[in-house]
């Protein structure tokens, strides 16, 4: 089986806006306590950070990460989390129904972040608060003094602001689920005043509206229509979400989601548009893409604790997905979608990153590890840095319930034009058949190959753990060339691979 592929040095999508390779730390699970907190790990620092954790984080090189929350973050008091430990109030969450200790709040968050290289990216509360709690905890945050807010910061040991510049305006507002959920004409007018007021504290912060938890909601697509016409001149951004399951088993059908992925993307893009025509506005809105992942595996394990039926642990195991190989396949094609639809996707954040349906695990006192799809989230935030080719793809396809004629290879492309440097992201969806492919290399100077990594396994159920941590992983790639101004590869059946050409 054969397939060809175009990229044109000059036939350009976008350059990429490096925080499409974000993530999400919420309060949830064990995601901040024994996952990125545990005072008693032997690899803890001073603080009480993971030292094996944060190291495979920052081998990411991830650009930002949302915080708190989530859904979490619809009933928090950002104020417990400040001031000494020992005085912070212990909470219910009524979200995820469990007690929150408030041992991490933003002052650590803030130090994590910088241990790891990222920037925060924050939420603030619009479920069971509102405009003010918004506009103390910024001035907390970011004044540099002389104020009530920011002179309690320094009293609590942060002498300089943290200078945040994107923020959320709330968590998932149109679902029911929501502490606080509204209709979209009352979020947004919330969110309208709350942008009004951040804006006259700091008018060149980037301000995220909350745009639809999913696009099965049954008020899709209106509710991005009806909250941008109340924001569009206050926001930079509309934020998406999205998860990708197969529960049915249907492998064919699960690695075909990132079509409903990318019409998810165009729907709200047009929106978009639409709204900037009505208000004749010269501004331009993206979009930040600021949860996502695959989230099934966990399911049927999370109901007691959700259902109440633990009463209200702190830190349980919550949506603990154990991923397996064909989940490398599918977060390798929702990437994918992403620099192709790098234009209007400015912001991506992978949800969530430790422990909590996450790239990385942490065992309590134990290892940390790589889950399988560290992998293809790593290859792209290293290697998916430039500007996104608009390529040519010409694949023999299947038909699914998502797309008639599902090419069976899927594929990205990036030009790095700094290092001089073409990286490719190829899926091969068949299960049975391998594909050569060639890619002209048009407007390009001969190149050469200088990295090919390759993930295929005879099991598409199987994972990683604690005592075998590389059951899944990269190997290098043979057979790879460069030559004419084509690259050939051959695909493996189910594979994900990588392939750098030096131009």
């Amino acid at each position: 089986m054969k397939a060809s592929v175009v990229a044109h040095k000059d036939f350009t999508v976008s350059k990429i806006d490096d925080r499409v390779y974000g993530a999400f730390l919420e309060h949830l699970g064990r995601a901040i306590y024994e996952g990125i907190y545990e005072p008693d790990h032997p690899s803890a620092d001073k603080d009480g950070m993971r030292g094996d954790v944060a190291k495979l984080v920052k081998d990411l090189n991830i650009p930002v990460v949302r915080y708190p929350g989530g859904n979490f973050v619809s009933a928090y008091n950002w104020e417990d989390g400040i001031g000494p430990r020992d005085k912070r109030p212990t909470r219910l969450d009524l979200a995820w129904h469990t007690s929150e200790s408030n041992a991490v709040g933003v002052h650590e968050f803030a130090d994590w972040c910088a241990t790891v290289g990222t920037e925060m990216m924050l939420a603030v509360n619009l479920g069971s608060r509102g405009v003010d709690e918004a506009r103390n905890f910024l001035e907390y945050v970011n004044h540099p003094g002389g104020s009530y807010w920011s002179d309690l910061r320094i009293r609590n040991g942060r002498k300089d602001p943290w200078n945040v510049r994107m923020w959320c305006l709330g968590n998932e507002m149109d679902g029911p689920w929501q502490v606080g959920h509204k209709d979209a004409a009352e979020y947004g007018k919330l969110a309208a005043n709350t942008a009004r007021a951040m804006r006259m504290f700091d008018s060149k912060l980037e301000l995220i509206v909350c745009g639809s938890s999913n696009s099965d909601m049954a008020s899709y697509p209106d509710w991005e229509r009806i909250v941008l016409e109340h924001t569009y001149d206050h926001v930079d951004h509309i934020s998406l979400h999205m998860y990708f399951a197969n529960r049915e088993k249907n492998t064919a059908n699960y690695l075909a989601l990132n079509h409903k992925l990318d019409r998810y993307i165009e729907t709200v893009a047009s929106t978009i548009l639409q709204v900037k025509a009505k208000r004749k506005s010269k501004r331009d809105v993206t979009i930040s893409f600021d949860e996502w992942n695959v989230w099934y595996h966990s399911n049927k394990q999370d109901r007691a604790i959700l259902d109440g039926g633990n009463g209200w642990p702190h830190a349980p195991g919550l949506l603990e997905d154990i991923y397996n190989f064909e989940d490398v396949l599918m977060v390798g094609l929702i990437l994918n979608t992403f620099i192709r639809r790098s234009d209007v996707v400015k912001i991506a954040c992978i949800a969530q990153l430790v422990n909590v349906i996450a790239p990385i695990m942490a065992e309590k006192g134990g290892p940390a590890w790589a889950q399988t799809i560290y992998y293809p989230y790593y290859f792209a935030s290293i290697f998916g840095r430039g500007t996104a080719l608009n390529l040519i793809v010409n694949s023999p396809g299947y038909d699914s319930v998502h797309q008639d004629n599902t090419p069976y290879v899927d594929v990205s492309g990036v030009h790095n034009e700094d290092e001089g440097v073409l990286s490719f992201f190829l899926v091969n969806r068949h299960g049975t058949e391998a594909i050569d492919v060639s890619v002209s290399l048009q407007g390009f100077a001969d190149g050469q190959v200088i990295d090919h990594q390759v993930m295929v396994h005879d099991n598409l159920e199987a994972v990683n753990t604690a005592r075998n941590q590389t059951e899944v992983a990269p190997r290098k790639g043979s057979g790879a060339k460069a030559e004419g101004g084509e690259l050939n590869v051959k695909l493996p059946p189910y594979s994900y691979q990588m392939v750098r050409v030096k131009v």
